[in-house]
Order: structure tokens, then C-alpha cells, then sequence
């Protein structure tokens, strides 16, 4: 049995919907009523069985009852996937401290509280995988988004400290990270924004449901963390060897390529704080421009493959090099 949080939208419900394809009983977490009943009808479409709970992540009491109502309706919880987010897309300094705690609540707190839910429930077992959807962010700050960067490296600090209790304990309870790349999800429709033109993911762009497909695959292999995309290791090991090159260009380039060129509508709804009416869907306004493979993401998936065809490759460049010579 799979639990999703951030349900209704982008990464969550491409999630929901590809557990639901292998079968599962799925239980969708997320706010908004309209959105819940069509993730609702998206997983049983493809062939799971869904329970919509409308949940604020941020409050643990809330997660945590809807863990009970979980086991109660569904049975045990095999898999909690931590994936509710909120971010505001602004300088700093323009972030009011009630907005920056909002997102940080639900972001950084919201996983928190989905991994006390879901350990409260699987340490007595000894048994379970919690996945928690880290970023390329989670390594290296970006300009414009300083309470997602600043949840998610909060994130990851917790993940490393809690994944040495957990072996401390000789627990049989397995926790992973999956690290994104930039997505066309409809968070850049639905987040709040004080930027003067639209906000869009940095480029390259991939569908939500490479994402899922990863997040699914993590589940399925007992592997400490899965990076998504190229652009996601480049993000990473460019800040490790060059943190002062990547800081410029990023103060170059960071905010042109995460705006289009049609102005912010004054006064649009966003769900930092309340959820937005109608159903989000999994995907953003990007089709045109977003990837639907991610080559990175399948050499991972294959790399016992992928290092037998380096070391052959190696081999006849070798032979190759050799009757050259001869």
C-alpha cells in the first residue's frame, strides 16, 4: 500500500498514477477537494485502488490521523512518498516572514511529519520505504527561490540524519532520496510569484512523469538516493568543484531562465495558503519544450549494463588500437 503526498498535481499524481499501474492501493494526501477526485479517477483508471484524504501536511496532527485512517481502510503502509510542496517566487527580501514560513512548513516540515507518520507505523513492522523528493536544489541555491532551496537542503540534512538511526538501529525500514531536475508541473501556474513576468522551471525541462518513473524504480531497489536528468549531476558536481563559478553564472543567468516573456497577471490565486479551485493535473503550460525520457535516468536503472558495455567498448579500442600498430 503507497502513500503520495502533494497528490493532485505534477510529480504526486504521475506518482499515484504509476503505482496504480502496477496494482496498488494508493492513498492520495493533498488539499485541494477538486484535484483529490481527479487523481481519484486517474488511479483507478489505471487500475489501483485510491483513497482521496484532503490533508495540510504542515500540521502533523492532520498527517498523522490520515496515516490511521490509512491502515485502517487499506492496511499496512509499504511505501510513504514525501512529495507536498509550496515555494514563492521572489527575492528575498520580497518574501513576506509569514509567506517564507508557510512554504518552509509545508516543503521541509511536510515531509517531516510524513516521515514520523510513516516510521511510527513501520519501525514496529521492520519493514517499509519511505521516499522523500529531494532536488538538483537540495546541493545548490538559486536565486528566486529561497524557501524551496533553503527546505530542501533542510531536507537532505534530515534524510543524512536520520538514515544514520535508522542504521544504528539495524532497522529493516529502507529511506531514500530522489533528486529532480527542472518540470513542467503546474506549480509555476499555482505558486506564488512576485516576479514581473511568468515563472517556468530551468531548462532542460522534463515531464512529471519521468520523475515518477524514478520514484516507482527507487522503490523497487534498495538504493540511497536516484538523481534525475543530467542537468541535475551537473548541478550538483559543478557546485563541488566550482562553487564561486556557478554562483556567477547563476547571478548572470538565474533570473531570465526562470521567467518567460509574458508578464505575472496582477492578482492571480496561488495555494501557498489555501488550495487553488479546479484540478491541477500532473502537467505545467511546458509540453512543447519538456523531455518525456531522460537518457541519465535510464543508464541509472542500467548500470550494470551500461558499465559491462563501457568495459567492452574498452576492450575493442583496445584490440582495435593493437592490429593498428601491428
Amino acid at each position: 500500500m503507497i502513500v503520495v503526498t502533494g497528490a493532485t498535481s505534477g510529480v504526486g499524481r504521475a506518482t499515484a498514477c504509476a503505482f496504480a499501474r502496477e496494482g496498488a492501493a494508493v492513498a492520495l494526501l493533498a488539499r485541494g477537494e477538486d484535484g483529490l477526485e481527479a487523481a481519484r479517477r486517474d488511479v483507478e483508471a489505471a487500475g489501483g485502488t485510491a483513497l482521496p484524504l484532503s490533508v495540510d501536511v504542515a500540521d502533523h496532527e492532520q498527517v498523522d490521523a490520515a496515516a490511521d485512517r490509512v491502515e485502517r481502510e487499506l492496511g499496512p503502509v509499504d511505501v510513504w512518498v514525501n512529495n507536498a510542496m509550496t515555494t514563492v517566487f521572489a527575492e528575498f527580501v520580497d518574501i513576506e516572514p509569514d509567506e517564507f514560513r508557510r512554504a518552509t512548513e509545508v516543503t521541509y516540515l511536510g515531509s517531516v511529519w510524513g516521515a514520523r507518520a510513516a516510521l511510527e507505523r513501520m519501525l514496529p513492522r521492520d519493514r517499509g520505504t519511505i521516499v522523500q523528493v529531494g532536488s538538483a536544489l537540495a546541493f545548490r541555491g538559486i536565486p528566486l527561490q529561497s524557501p524551496y532551496c533553503g527546505a530542501k537542503h533542510a531536507l537532505q540534512g534530515f534524510v543524512e540524519s536520520l538514515r544514520c538511526e535508522l542504521r544504528h538501529r539495524g532497522s529493516g525500514v529502507w529511506l531514500t532520496t530522489v533528486h529532480l531536475p527542472g518540470l513542467n508541473t503546474p506549480q509555476f501556474d499555482h505558486c506564488r510569484s512576485k516576479m514581473p513576468h511568468k515563472a517556468q522551471p530551468v531548462p532542460p525541462i522534463f515531464e512529471p512523469e519521468v520523475a515518477a518513473d524514478a520514484i516507482v524504480w527507487a522503490t523497487h531497489h534498495r538504493r540511497r538516493a536516484v538523481y534525475v536528468g543530467s542537468s541535475t549531476v551537473a548541478t550538483i558536481l559543478g557546485n563541488r568543484v566550482a562553487a564561486s563559478l556557478v554562483e556567477w553564472y547563476l547571478a548572470r543567468t538565474g533570473y531570465s531562465s526562470q521567467q518567460t516573456s509574458e508578464p505575472e497577471p496582477p492578482g492571480r490565486a496561488d495555494n501557498l495558503f489555501e488550495p487553488v479551485p479546479g484540478d491541477p493535473g500532473p502537467h505545467g503550460s511546458f509540453d512543447a519544450q519538456s523531455h518525456e525520457h531522460s537518457a541519465q535516468l535510464t543508464a541509472t536503472k542500467h548500470r550494470r549494463l551500461v558499465g559491462a558495455l563501457g568495459v567492452g567498448a574498452g576492450v575493442l579500442a583496445g584490440t582495435l588500437a593493437a592490429v593498428l600498430r601491428s
